[in-house]
């Protein structure tokens, strides 16, 4: 196999240098410069003292390459000109240390001559203002003198920077004769202790062959960089395709403003690039990583504005029918992939067939939830699924995942927080029932669990059971059957109180009828006499067991 990258070092200042001269960029992929001014003043101080910065990885560019070339932040302009290179890992270090050193961005950094003459810590003779503070301060020659505060930006933006400064400086020092001579030469020690490091300091860099293909850069950028920002499959495409004058980039930024549910949601991308992929297959369909990434220009002409069509009303529908109001209650993400694909596929179908269609997909999600079926190897279950819904939806026989759908209700017990799918589930079909705000009544919408932060708390408080029944295990005592949708106010007036005692406190406030119907709203048990109104914890468990059974029957059969 031949050898696709070369390690070496580049100089930091050669590297600058080559960003201002446009012969280093970015690939159009990356995202925009986000350090804060802290972040970039903490890595200037690890290169003035020599310290590993981390390395970064560059791909040779080439002409009729697949990533399209941008200039770094407050670099100039690319206009026509081809880089040489392109930064795939390093752009936030790189970007804001050309800021720093070539005086372009939001801050100007600084570092203060005095104090280090006078031995103070390097991380406290290292500062940054905003431009205009900066201006005022340091703007001027006499001012950097009086203070001996050096600006950055000219030690490699201009020329001979430090020397040409501290020619100009010193003669406007108040130091005459033999002092100045002293000052100038504490001043070039300091120089030579603290800014040469800079001047020297060389970066470890991985340069890729401009043959890498684009499956291999994303594998490779992905293992240098596991703490940090991933190369998506979407970045990935959005530079390929931006060559035959797809802007996959503005075509996800139309489907966010045209759709906002999709946006409420926080839909990955890649998501309807899975979609897109199993809609658009011409033969076996498949939705993995490998498949997505050697997708064609004319699978995302043909079937992006489909797919998103049809993964936003996937979201009202669960929304509206499923009680998934808001994206912490969705059991599994890659569940919509075949539901759009599937959606997409049906478009044309008109009138009553259409609420059909609607329930058997809700049908589908319900069993999909609660069999678990996305819990190992969702791809392969994605395209087995969108195979067999269209079949089903065409009048043949009902998905797998349909028609040898079981549960057994008895694992409610064992199901915590920890146990997601299943565990917003049962949310999500507390939800669906109606379920009532505790505090005012009304139906729980997205916009009150946000605004009231109402959210899944404890119906026997947890301190409650430990005290009276502490042979109750944890498991049980924090198991989807003993929790439900509480606003914050009602769960601090809970505390660690008897359901009894706060149950007849809130029934003096709302009245007996209310407090009745909220309890069954949440599919709790709701006469006076029941074990949550008698503080029987295992009573309690059985009875709200039950409840549940019957409403997922109601929407599994």
């Amino acid at each position: 196999m031949p050898k696709i990258f070369y390690p070496s070092s580049e100089k930091l200042k050669y590297l600058l240098e080559s960003i201002h001269q446009r012969e280093v960029a970015l690939p159009d992929f990356q995202r925009d410069f986000v350090w804060e001014p802290r972040s970039t003043e903490e890595l200037i101080e690890s290169i003035c003292q020599n310290y590993p910065a981390g390395s970064l990885l560059r791909i040779r560019n080439s002409k009729g390459f697949y990533f399209v070339p941008r200039e770094f932040a407050g670099a100039p302009e690319l206009k026509h000109h081809a880089p040489s290179y392109l930064i795939l890992d390093g752009q936030q270090r790189l970007t804001s240390l050309y800021h720093a050193f070539y005086g372009t961005g939001n801050h100007c950094y600084f570092i203060n001559l005095q104090k280090l003459i006078d031995d103070q810590d390097l991380e406290d003779c290292i500062f940054y203002l905003n431009n205009k503070e900066a201006d005022k301060k340091f703007g001027s020659l006499q001012q950097q003198a009086n203070a001996l505060v050096f600006p950055l930006k000219t030690l490699f933006g201009v020329k001979n920077g430090f020397e040409k400064w501290l020619d100009e400086i010193i003669d406007l020092r108040p130091e005459t004769g033999g002092d100045r001579v002293t000052l100038k030469a504490k001043l070039r020690e300091v120089k030579e202790s603290w800014l040469e490091p800079a001047e020297e300091y060389e970066f470890p860099v991985v340069t890729l062959d401009d043959n890498t293909s684009a499956a291999a850069v994303c594998t490779i950028f992905e293992t240098l960089n596991r703490t940090g920002v991933k190369l998506s499959v979407f970045d990935l495409l959005a530079a390929r395709f931006w060559t035959a004058d797809v802007r996959l980039r503005d075509l996800w930024d139309i489907a966010k403003t045209n759709y906002p549910i999709i946006v409420d949601f926080e839909i990955d991308p890649y998501y309807i690039l899975q979609a897109i992929t199993i809609y658009t297959a011409s033969t076996a369909p498949s939705c993995k990583r490998n498949d997505v990434l050697k997708m064609n220009v004319d699978q995302i002409k043909i079937g992006w504005n489909p797919i998103v069509k049809a993964l936003a009303e996937i979201l009202q529908m669960l929304r509206d029918d499923c009680g998934v109001i808001l994206p912490q209650w969705l059991p599994y993400y890659t569940i919509l992939i075949p539901a759009a694909a599937t959606l997409a596929a049906v478009s044309s179908v008109t009138g009553p067939s259409v609420g059909a269609i609607r329930n058997k997909l809700k049908r589908w999600f319900w069993c999909s939830v609660f069999g678990q079926t996305y819990e190992n190897s969702p791809n392969s279950q994605s395209v087995k699924d969108y195979s067999e819904l269209k079949q089903w939806i065409a009048g043949g026989a009902e998905p797998q995942t349909v028609s040898n759908f079981s549960f057994d209700i008895n694992l409610l017990r064992q199901t915590t927080p920890r146990q997601r799918a299943v565990y917003r589930g049962v949310i999500a079909l507390i939800l669906r029932h109606g379920a009532q705000d505790f505090h005012k009544g009304g139906k729980i919408t997205a916009s009150m669990m946000l605004d009231k932060k109402i959210d899944d708390h404890h119906i026997f408080p947890q301190a409650f059971l430990k005290d009276k029944f502490p042979s109750v295990s944890s498991t049980l005592r924090d198991c989807v059957l003993n929790r439900t949708l509480i606003d914050k106010d009602t769960n601090i007036r809970i505390s660690k109180r008897a359901p009894s005692n706060y149950l007849q406190e809130i029934e003096k406030t709302i009245g007996t009828f209310e407090l009745q119907t909220i309890l069954r709203s949440h599919l709790l048990p709701d006469t006076p006499t029941s074990p949550l109104c008698q503080d029987k914890f295992e009573d309690f468990l059985n009875e709200r067991q039950q409840l549940i059974a019957a409403e997922l029957e109601a929407v599994t059969q």
